[in-house]
């Protein structure tokens, strides 16, 4: 990457097109093609957040060796072959800065690690004027902010949720860093993929105050400055990216203030670069933030600017979550219409089904989610059957793998059971519930079963009602 006195970098050179990987894909699309990656790391229990313009980018030789997660799923699916067979450079010839030793190669490493977590990242090295097929030992401050968001993230992985590791290095605290490129661009991604998918699978309450670091990071990256714009608007939007995340974390562990200042930095940041997508992102999550914090007209409004940035970005699936936040925010306002009108739109842009213009952070959404948040309005009116249908539905659907969805859903269904008075059967979700929370840190979830639990005291004759209140009031009590 160019030094820092220096504002202009010579063109790279033009990365080599993967064309054995473009023949595997076929007649496939790429959106095609990316979900059947998504369901073959399913099969092997591995989540990797690929889509249409992931495989565009392997294809066009930008991701000349992918990380170790992408890696098995590949060989799964491909079997008998290499990564050389699937048309990727050799890891170790991408690996980079070799002249320090290979205990200091700077590598993106697989989320489940718990040791040497740093292995090659999915996008070319930034060195903007360097060959990109050799090694070279400069940039160490670059080093530095990569490492701030790349080091160790795999312990939090680990039942015990250890320290995430994307603190930034206090060597870099003192002195200036040089200016971004595609490597600093390339981490910031994968850190926001990392904290997505480790909140998938553990929860918001013991991540929160650890990412906030590699957002601190993030910023100072932006300020640093990029040599090229494609490189400084992929920095924009992967810090605003991050930003949503960390923002996610604070409210989904019930912190609703740090949620909302990081929801709005987000949406700044979003301007500023004239970014709708990313725009319409942020207001999404103000508004499912203003549903939880009893604002459901801010909600609603909310939910129709995001839908405004959206609407030209081509989604469908993207209006139809919007159009349930707005859902949501009319159920707070008691508005039955409103909400079933909203509710008939989201479902209606669900049924057009997926395409390439789906946003990567969508990855969640599916018919789960869906049925999931209509069985929140539904619970909202008051009207406890059909919520209760809906949410078993999106306990039925959901992938297991993803442990903190299964609460989520199962939690719902337990509340709106014995709203409903149907307490044995509510005891019965609730205690699943409880078998999923030692995976499972989330104060959403333990609200949710703490209001469950006022609501069966009056049945705790039945067998099955005594066992739930008796196994959570043993719980620790959330710190």
């Amino acid at each position: 990457m160019a030094s820092s006195t220096v504002t202009s970098a010579q063109p790279e050179r033009p990365p080599r097109p993967n064309l054995a990987f473009r023949r595997l894909r076929g007649k496939r699309s790429p959106a095609e093609f990316a979900a059947a990656v998504r369901r073959a790391a399913r099969e092997i229990g591995e989540r990797v957040s690929c889509d249409a313009r992931y495989v565009g980018r392997v294809e066009a030789g930008e991701i000349r060796c992918p990380n170790y997660a992408y890696e098995r799923v590949f060989l799964h699916m491909f079997p008998g072959r290499t990564l050389t067979d699937l048309g990727f450079a050799p890891r170790s010839s991408v690996r980079g800065r070799q002249a320090r030793g290979a205990g200091e190669s700077w590598e993106a490493g697989e989320p489940y690690k718990t040791h040497d977590t740093r292995d090659n990242r999915d996008t070319r090295d930034n060195r903007d004027t360097q060959d990109l097929y050799e090694t070279h030992d400069n940039n160490e401050e670059s080093d530095v902010l990569r490492r701030a968001f790349m080091t160790s993230g795999a312990t939090v992985a680990a039942a015990s949720l250890g320290p995430l590791g994307l603190a930034l290095d206090a060597a870099a605290a003192g002195r200036p860093t040089r200016r971004a490129g595609t490597g600093e661009a390339g981490a910031l991604e994968e850190a926001v993929r990392r904290i997505r998918l480790l909140d998938d699978r553990h929860g918001a309450d013991g991540l929160y105050r650890r990412a906030a670091a590699p957002l601190r990071t993030a910023y100072a990256l932006l300020d640093a400055g990029a040599s090229r714009q494609a490189t400084a608007d992929r920095l924009y939007t992967g810090a605003g990216e991050l930003a949503i995340s960390v923002g996610w974390l604070a409210h989904d562990s019930g912190r609703f203030d740090d949620a909302r200042s990081h929801y709005a930095e987000a949406l700044a940041t979003a301007r500023m670069n004239g970014d709708a997508g990313l725009e319409a992102h942020a207001f999404c999550n103000m508004a499912f933030l203003a549903r939880d914090a009893g604002r459901p007209r801010e909600a609603v409004r909310a939910a129709q600017a995001a839908q405004r940035a959206a609407r030209p970005l081509g989604s469908d699936r993207l209006m139809s979550l919007l159009s349930l936040r707005e859902a949501g925010g009319w159920a707070g306002l008691a508005d039955r219409v409103g909400c079933e009108q909203a509710l008939v739109r989201a479902q209606t842009f669900y049924g057009r089904g997926p395409s390439d213009t789906d946003p990567e952070w969508m990855s969640f959404y599916g018919e789960a989610e869906l049925e999931g948040l209509e069985a929140q309005c539904w619970s909202t009116l008051g009207d406890w059957p059909r919520a209760a249908r809906h949410a078993r539905r999106a306990a039925d659907l959901q992938d297991p793998h993803f442990t903190r969805n299964l609460a989520l859903y199962s939690a719902e269904l337990a509340d709106d059971l014995a709203r409903g008075g149907r307490p044995d059967e509510a005891a019965g979700a609730g205690l699943r519930v409880l078998d999923l929370l030692g995976e499972v840190q989330s104060s959403r979830i333990h609200t949710m079963l703490a209001g469950t639990t006022r609501v069966l005291l009056p049945h705790r004759r039945s067998p099955t009602v005594s066992t739930f209140l008796d196994r959570h009031g043993a719980l620790p009590r959330p710190a």
